[in-house]
């Protein structure tokens, strides 16, 4: 399991990068004004799309399908040609409406906007231009299945490094285009088909043949589509609260769009680099495994992700909540992106990680119901939490703003990731983590927290005459390794106490 989270999480590691970097150039280039919320929105409609339709359901219902079958030496090839047929035919209805309806779909999805509004003909523009990147992501996810299924990993996990590139390139000539997010924009579009390019390539050079598209139901496309009804509507469910994020913050002054998508970036990075990682490692080894009938083995793999999830996720939480003010000055403060901008992108940042070590444990739960083909109680859980998450969103953001949009997601989810923990460990699915390891992390993790809190200004104090610029970030890492130091420190013991535990004769 490591040295597959490995791979995936350097590589994802090399992408959050590059898309930092990315974003500081999109900070400088386009601020946090009306062509940004354009752009925001333009990029998150056909996100949300593929959240639902390639990495969210198609994943959790193919992956585990296709892994079985070819588990048990059954012919795999017209299951992914007719799975390959209806995601495509799928995603061209799609591209007809919101090419054709342009107008429409924002309407129903940013409903706080109006034709009347500056920023609604630019809107319309870049949506034309990015969701075509839909198709192009669907194909990825497709492609991406057949090689994370096989313990490909390296080629999907690069293929995002491709967008950032690709995006940067195009705002470095921006000069070229109408404006700045004109070139993003189209930045977008060409990475889809850059990446789908990659995973082609990936799927060749590992001997997996590249079916053609066709429709059809054979047994295992009928069981694909059997996973496939809830998996849609969990992915949905999902979508909706991102949904609502975008349709409320609408609504909120002018950058708050833009305040959110910063917040959300550095939020993600954990979540992208282990979350996201651990699931996309586990869920193809829990699929053969209960194609198997190896119960003990999937405890096993998901015992370990969820301590992994907990050991990480608490001390960058901290460091989140504590230092996150200092973070986005340091990554985005200069051209038309502003300390006030900053700050307020920094108390949204604090509001996501009070969540993050539920955040990443997410995607390991679900993966244990998925890979044994159960879709339908993530998404009876999900509709609970889902419900939760809109109502405290509706409830704080009128008084506070685009900081209670963050609150209400991480409500939601830690709803959600305890009512998944909570079945799995009925079902026998999972065994820990012991509520007392988990208390014990927490409350170093707390500890750490109170400490920076007091000692980050006379740190930055001190080091302000002898260091100059240079002051605030070699405080940020010295705090942060300190709070690194208080968790490692937990970790070991509570890993201590868990081997004196094992060795205990029954």
């Amino acid at each position: 399991m490591l040295r597959k989270l490995r791979i995936v999480s350097g590589l994802t590691l090399i992408s959050r990068v590059l898309g930092f970097l990315r974003d500081v150039v999109l900070a400088a280039t386009l601020g946090a004004g009306p062509s940004a919320d354009a752009f925001m929105l333009a990029f998150r409609l056909p996100n949300h799309f593929r959240a639902i339709l390639a990495e969210g359901a198609f994943n959790a219902a193919f992956l585990p399908t296709w892994a079985a079958a070819d588990a048990s030496g059954r012919d795999t090839s017209q299951l992914g040609a007719q799975a390959l047929g209806w995601l495509v035919l799928t995603n061209l209805l799609l591209l007809a409406v919101a090419l054709g309806a342009t107008g429409w779909v924002l309407a129903a999805l940013a409903p706080g906007l109006s034709a009347t509004d500056e920023t609604w003909p630019l809107a319309v523009t870049l949506t034309r231009i990015t969701f075509p990147y839909l198709l192009c992501m669907s194909l990825v996810a497709f492609l991406s299945a057949l090689l994370n299924g096989r313990d490909h990993f390296a080629a999907p996990a690069a293929a995002p490094i491709l967008l950032n590139l690709f995006m940067i390139g195009a705002l470095l000539f921006a000069a070229h285009f109408p404006s700045a997010a004109h070139a993003a924009a189209w930045g977008v579009m060409l990475s889809g088909v850059g990446q789908v390019a990659l995973v082609a390539l990936a799927c060749r050079r590992a001997a997996l043949s590249l079916p053609l598209p066709r429709l059809g139901l054979s047994a295992d496309t009928r069981l694909f589509f059997r996973r496939l009804g809830p998996a849609v509507l969990t992915s949905g469910a999902l979508q909706v609260a991102v949904f609502a994020d975008t349709i409320i913050a609408t609504f909120l002054p002018t950058g708050s769009l833009s305040h959110l998508y910063y917040a959300d970036r550095l939020y993600q990075l954990p979540i992208g680099l282990i979350g996201v990682a651990l699931g996309t490692v586990i869920l193809p080894d829990i699929g053969r495994r209960a194609g198997l009938g190896d119960e003990a083995g999937i405890r096993h793999v998901l015992d370990r992700a969820l301590f992994i999830c907990l050991v990480v996720g608490t001390p960058v939480a901290v460091i989140m909540v504590t230092l996150g003010d200092w973070t986005m000055r340091l990554l985005f403060v200069r051209g038309a992106f502003d300390l006030a901008a900053a700050d307020a992108a920094a108390a949204i940042l604090a509001a996501y990680a009070i969540g993050l070590v539920p955040a990443l444990a997410i995607r390991s739960l679900v993966a244990g119901f998925h890979g044994r083909g159960d879709t339908r109680t993530p998404l009876r859980m999900l509709v609970l939490a889902t419900v939760v998450n809109i109502a405290v969103k509706i409830g704080l953001a009128p008084s506070v703003g685009a900081v209670g949009l963050a609150l209400g997601t991480t409500t939601g989810i830690t709803v959600y990731t305890f009512l998944l923990w909570r079945t799995a460990r009925v079902r026998g699915l999972v065994t820990g983590p012991r509520l007392s390891d988990v208390g014990l992390v927490v409350v170093s993790g707390i500890a750490s927290g109170l400490v920076v809190k007091w000692w980050r200004s006379p740190l930055l104090d001190s080091f302000a005459p002898i260091l100059g610029q240079w002051s605030l970030p070699i405080a940020l890492i010295a705090l942060s390794m300190a709070v690194v130091a208080v968790q490692a420190a937990a970790t070991v013991f509570v890993h201590r106490k868990k081997k004196i535990r094992s060795k205990k004769p029954l």
